[in-house]
């Protein structure tokens, strides 16, 4: 009799701070039902994998589901997969932060499941040519990759059942592949399709073995799936017949095949991941086109041609989202900072806060939000925050200290001054306008300026042709569009608009008399000056009490049609041990003519404003009402301005030197995730505006300042 052996492994994981409502409705939805169904069918055995946040969450809030786990792994139907402890993309982080993350999970695996853990779940099966060594080093023996990974080197899905040996510096390593025919099958497919599937490549003797790695929230938390797999059967379904045909079809650990049975050969892979995820690293416009063409071969049955295609890879979203270089970026100097003062005595918390920034979820996007969800992005930010803080505090000489550093911190090959105390961080880019790029409040673990800017993606071209047909036919609600993509929510509005720069601060706009709110909001205003994007000059000296950092550019403005000089200096000052800084700006008219414009320096803040959060206010001062931080509005005769976030503990004020018109709008994002396309609050922009009627060699001069506030 021809006989197969199929290995499933389930992969569960939420990201490190994300919301107890959402894990609760995993819990319910995926994880426990797929417990009840193993313990109801004793006979299928898996590999099963739950990262090291969720498993945080597990053992504090449901200690039950964890014990129900380990009983399967003591009767051996289950085996315990270890992995990066808080769930990193391995390539993008130290080597020694890849093995203390992994023996940490692999304790844990030991304290909590009593079992022994050989294999490794591989966070978003983002390999890259260096991991045999440490992964070796960390005892690991076999891991999953995608079928994907081994096409790339010439090898056929015929060739992939069972696991090739790699190796680096001599480090061993087993690697199975994961069927993306398989993936696509379970469990979206009939169970009989699946089976006949699985029939069709059984051999009569037996040695082959056809693997399944993916997430556990397919099984009943992305749309739809709740009723297919469990209310409607799927599952129970596919267990039984599993059962039925134990004769020829016999489900094994991986961990079991990779210790009896012999290697297919011995492989090198290049640096890949799935095949969506090599998709979604592509640049927006080289993303759809790679799809289309993908969808189009597919369709033709050209399998001989979708062999060759290839994405981007995992570290090119790095270049792609400069905001998540530079959380990547913080990360590794956090890492300095806390392996530095581990040799100096630091304790253990540190540690762990640097690994949870790590995370991997906030450093890209793709089907999933990611980077979009501004909640995660900022939990890693806490994060590491909070290991920076620790870590000073070893490595600080004196507790009222203030340095300045100048280094290409984000590698664009271009040099950063890094402001930092114990109280403030401020990371300024002078050949990007002179720009804020990390805005850290030390004492509250929060960085200000984690926004991230509005940018085409490739899935905006389905929506906006379902958006036309949806005004084409405003009776009929779009639900589901090209490829699969679904409408979540659009806020009622329908528009895309899209960024010139990042969503940093101290951006310095020159602007027509004329321009509106919402000119400015959408970006479709017009730019008299060169200064946004404009580098400037810096320099830095010790006041008596203030660190001074002045940053200036002698640039161009229009003027009446003509093109001249105009020079802008804007001045940092700040104090040791004091959150509270100011800016102080002159603008100088150094043309032949009257200069009449509107002068705009950019704030863009993010406080986790999203969806009307109550607990995120705004409030302008004199006689300003509360409002919620992320509406609309211009509102004159302001002198300051009151943000803050109660549950956060963030309060701030910004002080005018004179009474300004002051604009306020929410930066959204269009954001695709499995449950759908929806705007996904990233910041708040504020933009005063000062008045400006400059003639040749006049100068002016504003001044505004940031204190920190205790919440009321």
């Amino acid at each position: 009799m021809k006989r197969i052996a199929l290995g499933l492994a389930i992969h569960s994981h939420q990201p490190v701070g994300n919301f107890p409502s959402v894990l609760e409705r995993a819990y319910a939805q995926a994880y426990l039902p797929l417990l009840d169904a193993l313990e109801r069918h004793p006979t299928i055995r898996v590999s099963l994998h739950y990262s090291g946040p969720l498993l945080d969450w597990l053992l504090a809030e449901r200690p039950d589901f964890v014990r129900g786990v380990a009983e399967l792994a003591r009767r051996g139907q289950v085996e315990m997969m270890t992995g990066g402890y808080y769930e990193p993309v391995l390539p993008a982080v130290p080597d020694v932060d890849k093995v203390g993350q992994v023996r940490k999970m692999t304790r844990a695996v030991r304290r909590h499941f009593g079992a022994r853990a050989s294999g490794l779940w591989l966070a978003e099966r983002v390999w890259e040519p260096g991991l045999p060594a440490p992964l070796a080093q960390a005892g690991v023996g076999w891991t999953v990759v995608d079928d994907a990974h081994f096409e790339m080197v010439g090898l056929d899905e015929a060739d992939l059942f069972g696991y090739y040996l790699t190796e680096e510096q001599g480090y061993v390593l087993k690697l199975f592949a994961s069927s993306k025919r398989l993936r696509y099958m379970i469990p979206w497919r009939d169970v009989d399709e699946v089976i006949a599937y699985l029939r069709s490549e059984a051999t009569e003797d037996g040695a082959k073995i056809a693997v399944m790695g993916d997430d556990g929230e397919k099984l009943g938390l992305w749309p739809g799936t709740r009723d297919h797999c469990w209310t409607n059967g799927w599952v129970e379904r596919f267990f039984t017949a599993l059962e039925q045909n134990a004769e020829w079809l016999q489900t094994v650990r991986l961990g079991d095949w990779a210790a009896a049975q012999p290697p297919l050969g011995r492989a090198y892979l290049p640096a890949a991941s799935y095949s969506e995820m090599m998709e979604w690293a592509l640049p927006a416009r080289k993303s759809e086109e790679f799809a289309r063409l993908t969808h189009a071969l597919e369709a033709e049955g050209r399998k001989d041609v979708l062999a060759y295609m290839r994405g981007g890879f995992w570290r090119v979203f790095l270049a792609k989202y400069s905001e998540a270089n530079l959380l990547h970026k913080k990360m590794l100097r956090v890492h300095a900072k806390v392996h530095l003062a581990r040799a100096l005595g630091l304790g253990r918390d540190a540690l762990d806060d640097l690994w949870k920034g790590q995370c991997n979820c906030p450093y890209w996007h793709g089907v999933f939000g990611g980077l979009y969800l501004a909640d995660v992005r900022s939990a890693n930010y806490r994060h590491l925050l909070r290991a920076e803080s620790a870590a000073d505090r070893v490595l600080q000489q004196s507790s009222s200290w203030l340095e300045v550093e100048e280094s290409d911190y984000d590698c664009d090959g271009h040099e950063e001054l890094l402001v930092e105390s114990r109280a403030l961080g401020l990371y300024l880019r002078p050949a990007e306008g002179g720009s804020l790029c990390e805005w850290d409040l030390r004492g509250r673990d929060w960085n200000v300026q984690s926004t991230v800017a509005r940018r085409p993606e490739a899935y905006h071209t389905a929506l906006r042709e379902a958006l036309r047909q949806e005004a084409e036919k405003p009776a009929v609600r779009v639900e589901t569009i090209h490829a699969g993509l679904r409408v979540k929510d659009m806020g009622g509005r329908v528009d895309l608009d899209y960024d010139r720069h990042p969503r940093y601060s101290l951006i310095d706009h020159v602007l027509p008399e004329d321009t509106t709110l919402e000119d400015f909001a959408r970006c479709r205003y017009q730019e008299l000056g060169d200064f946004a994007a404009g580098v400037y000059r810096a320099t830095r000296r010790r006041g008596k009490r203030d660190l001074i950092i002045a940053l200036e550019r002698r640039g161009r403005v229009l003027i009446q049609g003509r093109v001249q000089p105009l020079h802008i200096r804007k001045e940092l000052r700040v104090r040791p041990d004091s959150a509270a800084w100011r800016v102080i700006y002159r603008v100088s008219n150094a043309g032949d003519a009257t200069l009449r414009a509107l002068f705009a320096p950019e704030w863009n803040l993010n406080m986790l404003a999203g969806g009307c959060n109550p607990l995120a206010t705004f409030e302008t001062l004199p006689g300003g009402a509360k409002d919620a931080l992320d509406g609309r509005s211009a509102t004159d005769g302001v002198e300051q301005v009151v943000v803050q976030n109660s549950g956060l503990g963030v309060r701030l004020r910004l002080s005018f030197g004179a009474s300004v018109r002051l604009w306020r709008f929410s930066v959204e994002s269009v954001s695709n995730s499995e449950a759908g396309v929806e705007r996904l609050y990233q910041g708040t922009c504020l933009a005063p505006l000062f008045p400006l009627d400059l003639a040749p060699g006049v100068s002016v001069t504003f001044e505004m300042g940031w204190a920190s506030e205790g919440v009321k």
